[in-house]
C-alpha cells in the first residue's frame, strides 16, 4: 500500500448496468480512491471491476464510483480522470473515518467504514456489514435532458438534513502509462467518475431532485451510467443509492 499524505481488470461489459437482485438486495456505495499515478492501485482498480461484475456479497449491490485523485499528478505520470474535487472528498473522509491520511487506493464504503482498496477479503467484509445498516430507497429516472430522483423511507429524523448527488461514471476506459510508476502499463478502468454534483437535499425522511445534465462529447453513451446517493452532511453515512445505464436509457 502507498500512503501519501496530503501537504504532499478485468474488462467489464456495462459494469453498472442493471442486474437481476433480490428483492432484500441492500445498494451499497463503494468508492475507490485511485491514481494512475500509484503502482498499488491497478489491482484495487481490477478488484472493484470484478465484484461490480459478479457482485458477489450476499444481501448487496455494489454501486461502484472511481475515483481519481490528483496529487499523484506531479510524480511522473498526470492521470487524465483525477480531479481536485475528488482528493478534497478524499480529505473530508480522512477526518470522518478518522485515518492518519489520505491514501491509495482507498475503499469507503457507504461512507461508514474504509480499507486498502486492493484487500478483497476486507472489501467484501465491509460491504457485507454495510448491508445490514438502515437505508432508505432511491430510484431514479432519465429522459435524455434532466436526471430526476426520488428518495423515501431514510433513516433520520425530520429535521435532518441529506445531500442528495448525482454522479456520472464511465466504464471500459483505458490509458496505457507511459510515464511514473506504472510506466509501461496498460491499466483499465470501471465507474470512473466524470462529474459529481449536489442535486438537492433531503430533510427528513423523503424528497426529491432533479437536474439538467450535459454530457461531453468525449463521454461514451453506452458506456455511461447514472449513480444517485444521499449522504449525511460532511461525507456522512450514504443513506440510500440508485443507479441506472444509459445504454438502457436511450
Amino acid at each position: 500500500m502507498r500512503r501519501i499524505v496530503l501537504a504532499a481488470a478485468v474488462m467489464v461489459i456495462a459494469a453498472n448496468a442493471v442486474r437481476p437482485h433480490a428483492a432484500s438486495t441492500t445498494p451499497v456505495l463503494v468508492e475507490l480512491f485511485t491514481s494512475e499515478g500509484c503502482e498499488s492501485c491497478p489491482p484495487a482498480d481490477d478488484l472493484l471491476a470484478r465484484i461490480v461484475a459478479a457482485q458477489p456479497i450476499e444481501g448487496a449491490r455494489v454501486i461502484a464510483l472511481g475515483e481519481h485523485v490528483d496529487y499523484w499528478d506531479q510524480l511522473g505520470w498526470k492521470d487524465r480522470f483525477s480531479s481536485a474535487a475528488f482528493t478534497n472528498r478524499q480529505q473530508v473522509y480522512t477526518g470522518q473515518l478518522r485515518n492518519d491520511g489520505p491514501y491509495t487506493p482507498q475503499l469507503v464504503v457507504d461512507g461508514r467504514l474504509e480499507c486498502v482498496g486492493s484487500d478483497a477479503s476486507a472489501a467484501r467484509k465491509l460491504i457485507a456489514t454495510a448491508a445490514t445498516a438502515a437505508h432508505g430507497t432511491a430510484s431514479m429516472s432519465w429522459n435524455g435532458a434532466t436526471a430526476t430522483v426520488a428518495v423515501e423511507a431514510l433513516p433520520q429524523k425530520a429535521t435532518d438534513r441529506a445531500d442528495i448527488l448525482l454522479a456520472i461514471t464511465e466504464d471500459r476506459l483505458v490509458s496505457k502509462v507511459t510515464r511514473g510508476e506504472n510506466r509501461g502499463r496498460t491499466l483499465t478502468h470501471v465507474a470512473v467518475v466524470r462529474q459529481l454534483m449536489t442535486i438537492g437535499e433531503a430533510i427528513g425522511a423523503s424528497a426529491t431532485a432533479e437536474r439538467p445534465v450535459t454530457l461531453a462529447p468525449d463521454w461514451n453513451r453506452d458506456h455511461l451510467n447514472f449513480v444517485a446517493f444521499v449522504q449525511q452532511r460532511r461525507n456522512g453515512p450514504v443513506l440510500a443509492s440508485a443507479t441506472i445505464s444509459l445504454a438502457q436509457h436511450p
